[in-house]
């Protein structure tokens, strides 16, 4: 694991300021445990182009890479699995978890382990993004890779932020390691100004193919400024995003949708932000391997197939969303497993609906640890930005051409909607099939105002309207008197 520290417990975010936490400051023995061999002195460090180099692959590492107990980076598990199971998308299999069992039955309070997780490790990425874009601009070093760093240091922040104020609301806005004890929680309105500040700034970055693969791009800032947009209903601002991403001619849809989740295809053409797991072979990644196939290929498969181990089926997939594709939809048979065949040849069928499409068999048939990126945005979300905004700008000839670039490498016939209510349900129907397990169901549900309805449809249960927020963890607010907790929690 390529990171200067590793730690055994993770603090709470006024924890993190006590600290002063971040690449060579002073630890703590309660909560730090340092590597001897990575001991950096703090009055020697952020003094060379290495140094810069290194605080920045800091902050990537703790995307994905381990850091503690059975808990993980960003993007390793427990993130993308809060937003599925909090939806119409999945239902929790792992028996004794009860913290997944409250978010898969809408029960979740601020006491939620999940919830505790993701703030604290989002606030840990944006720490160490502070201190990289505090302290490098001081470093006499080649400019232009001065400025890429602190760019990239300034995407992943804004990264960070967008997912925040979505899940929580109302959050501390830290944009410096000198920040305040206890800080308050900023609007919305001020979270979004920072995220499009950050965002603004990392477009001046490198185009995709001429850096490390797995690092920010001037594609992926556009991307997320996109996405951003979107989400406040700036929907010229969006649908300008999206074009330039379109028009950049960097991008493009494989034309079998298989090909999206195959292990030659990372980092290829529609990958615009990812994740790296596995072997680095010339990418940023900081961790062996992902979560995928451990936690949603069924553990039938670790007893009929002697080559495969280590699956759990932890996730499986609601009955709802597996019966919502039709049988000429390529991604159902993709994305889905609902009956194995073991080494004897037996058609084995399963109990739950498991999704599989992170899992290459080809290239990696033992399938347990995956060696696959998580997708975090791709050319197919960037397309259905475009579709749904020139919608809501009353184009629906461009809506729903890019609209059916998207449908057409699933196999789908053309659609043409001109209604915007219809449009919308449209385009919320085609994420959901697209971006399955990609942690996406959840945010959209709630932009569309769609969460009650649809889960009450999937799931038959009834959703509170506090769940369109998570809480803000009880342990921060212990900590912090002055973080608010969100209404109806």
């Amino acid at each position: 694991m390529n990171t200067l520290f590793s730690f055994k417990y993770w603090p709470s975010l006024t924890a993190f300021l006590l600290l002063g936490l971040g690449l060579g400051l002073s630890s703590c023995e309660d909560f730090l445990e340092e590597d001897p061999q990575d001991r950096i002195a703090q009055s020697n460090f952020y003094a060379t182009a290495q140094d810069a180099e290194s605080a920045v692959n800091a902050i990537y590492a703790y995307l994905g890479s381990y850091s503690a107990g059975n808990t993980a980076g960003i993007y390793h598990s427990t993130f993308w699995i809060t937003v599925g199971l909090a939806s119409d998308e999945m239902i929790n299999n792992q028996l004794g978890t009860l913290w997944n069992d409250e978010l898969g039955t809408f029960s979740h309070n601020a006491e939620n382990a999940n919830a505790l997780e993701i703030w604290q490790m989002h606030y840990k990425v944006i720490y160490l993004a502070n201190i990289a874009i505090d302290r490098i601009p001081l470093i006499n070093m080649d400019p232009t890779l001065r400025d890429r760093l602190v760019n990239e240091a300034k995407f992943l922040r804004g990264l960070m932020y967008f997912n925040l104020v979505r899940m929580y609301g109302r959050v501390p806005l830290l944009v410096s390691e000198n920040s305040p004890l206890f800080p308050e929680a900023a609007s919305p309105e001020a979270i979004y100004g920072q995220i499009i500040q950050d965002l603004t700034a990392a477009e001046a970055l490198p185009p995709d193919g001429s850096i490390q693969e797995g690092r920010a791009t001037r594609g992926a800032a556009k991307a997320l400024l996109a996405k951003v947009y979107l989400t406040q209903g700036n929907f010229p601002l969006a649908s300008a995003k999206a074009l330039e991403v379109i028009n950049s001619g960097t991008y493009a849809l494989w034309e079998d949708f298989a090909d999206v989740f195959k292990l030659s295809s990372r980092g290829g053409k529609e990958a615009i932000f990812s994740v790296g797991f596995g072997d680095a072979d010339g990418a940023i990644i900081f961790w062996e391997v992902g979560q995928f196939n451990v936690r949603l290929l069924p553990a039938e498969l670790s007893r009929h197939r002697a080559a495969v181990s280590n699956t759990h089926g932890w996730q499986v997939a609601t009955p709802d969303l597996y019966n919502s594709f039709s049988d000429e939809d390529e991604r159902k048979a993709v994305t889905f497993m609902t009956e194995l065949v073991a080494d004897n040849g037996n058609v084995i069928p399963l109990s739950r609906i498991h999704i599989q499409k992170f899992w290459d068999s080809v290239a990696d048939p033992t399938a347990g640890g995956s060696y696959n990126d998580f997708p975090v945005i791709r050319y197919a979300d960037v397309l259905l930005i475009y579709a749904e905004a020139k919608a809501e700008e009353g184009d629906f000839t461009t809506a729903n051409l890019y609209l059916n670039r998207v449908r057409n490498r699933a196999g789908l016939a053309d659609v043409e909607i001109t209604g915007i209510a219809a449009f919308r349900e449209a385009i919320l129907e085609e994420r959901r099939k697209e971006f399955v397990a990609e942690g996406h169901r959840w945010f959209d549900l709630v932009r569309m105002n769609k969460l009650e309805e649809k889960v009450q449809q999937a799931k038959g249960l009834p959703v509170d309207p506090a769940y369109y927020l998570f809480p803000i963890p009880q342990r921060e607010r212990n900590v912090n008197p002055n973080l608010p907790q969100n209404t109806g929690y």
